[in-house]
């Protein structure tokens, strides 16, 4: 079914005859190789499970519990039975000899003496803030005087008329000099231009612009013919390697390497399915024989030893506990009973002979001679638990 199911869902509409020719040996083939690798893995599998429940857990949980009784539980043990007590009593310590000495020698001492140091500093600011006003008021006051007054005179009296005058020679002068500059620049302009710049015209319009064009048209013509010869040397060597080389080589590719391409695709794509198809396959058959294997071992082994326990040792182990483990735990307890009661009454005796021979050599206490008589509880049938 599986087989059918696979063939009509991966089975394309036009298949052709060699698909239906490499399918079913294929998947023979892959069938018989698979099997025994895919039972091997099975039974791996489930041995793998088997020590895993049985070994690797059990093992796993004992190095678990070993390494916390060995790493986690002595620090955690160090952390809460001595380190933490010891940090508490070091915080009280330092806090007692540390944190409130120095509140109360802050509270007390440096922050009256802070106080007054700073009504004392604050004191002699006002008074050199006066001082000071006074002093730079009488240097403001001289400066001006013997300064600021004298150098406005003389700006506004001597240096002003001064420099007036000297700006009028400067302009003088200046104009001077740039009417004579004028004259020679416009001098040596006439000169450059009749020596230097009609020449130079004249010999680059008659002389360079005619060579240059002839130039020009004979590197064209030599980059034309150059063109044409490498054109039809490209030409020839372009079809020459068309029909060496890639004619031959799509040749080979369109009628020997796709067909064969095709066909180890289709050889591949059903060597896969097959494998998986197999794969698929060993595995219920694998699972049919652990089954049985499973079975087989149950109804051998398993269900006999049920048995034996179910039918026989469950019912001797009754037995025995109701016929002889029962009645001699209750002979036991009896037992104990009995000597409970005797040792209990051998103890109130020597306490009663002790407290007769006190009271025969030493007379009995004022409080304790209206007192009644302590009975001696005797063993007996009446005082045993049934």
């Amino acid at each position: 079914m599986d087989l059918e199911k696979q063939r009509d869902v991966r089975a394309p509409e036009g298949e052709g005859c060699l698909v239906a020719a490499v399918r079913l040996p294929v998947r023979i083939v892959a069938l018989v190789v698979v099997l025994p690798v895919r039972m091997l893995w099975d039974a791996l599998v489930a041995a793998g499970r088997v020590v895993n429940d049985t070994v690797l857990r059990p093992v796993g949980r004992a190095l678990l519990w070993l390494g916390r009784a060995v790493f986690v539980w002595p620090f955690v043990a160090l952390w809460r039975y001595l380190l933490v007590p010891l940090g508490r009593a070091l915080a009280w310590l330092v806090n007692v000899l540390v944190v409130v000495p120095s509140v109360w020698l802050y509270r007390y001492v440096l922050a009256p003496v802070g106080r007054g140091v700073v009504w004392v500093l604050r004191a002699v600011g006002v008074v050199v803030a006066a001082v000071g006003l006074g002093v730079y008021r009488g240097l403001a006051w001289l400066v001006n005087v013997l300064v600021v007054v004298p150098s406005v005179w003389l700006y506004r009296y001597v240096l002003t008329p001064v420099g007036r005058g000297v700006v009028w020679v400067l302009r003088a002068v200046g104009a001077v000099v740039a009417a004579v500059g004028l004259g020679v620049y416009r001098g040596l302009a006439w000169l450059v231009n009749v020596l230097v710049v009609v020449p130079s015209v004249w010999l680059y319009t008659w002389v360079l612009t005619p060579v240059g064009h002839a130039v020009l048209w004979c590197g064209r013509g030599v980059a034309w013919a150059v063109g044409v010869l490498v054109g039809g040397v490209g030409t020839v060597l372009y079809w020459v390697a068309r029909v060496l080389l890639v004619l031959p080589a799509l040749a080979v590719w369109r009628w020997v390497l796709v067909p064969v391409g095709r066909v180890c695709a289709v050889v591949g794509r059903e060597v896969w399915d097959a494998l998986g198809h197999a794969w698929r396959v060993a595995g219920h058959v694998s699972r049919a024989v652990g089954r049985f294997l499973v079975s087989l071992l149950r109804w051998t082994f398993v269900e006999p030893a049920r048995w034996v326990y179910r039918s026989v040792l469950t019912p001797v182990g009754h037995l025995l506990r109701d016929a002889v483990l029962r009645p001699v735990a209750e002979a036991a307890r009896s037992a104990g009973r009995a000597v409970r009661q005797v040792l209990a009454s051998a103890r109130a005796s020597v306490r009663q002979a002790r407290a007769d021979v006190r009271r025969a050599l030493l007379g009995a206490p004022e409080e304790n001679r209206s007192a009644p008589p302590v009975p001696v509880r005797v063993p007996g049938t009446q005082g045993m638990r049934k």
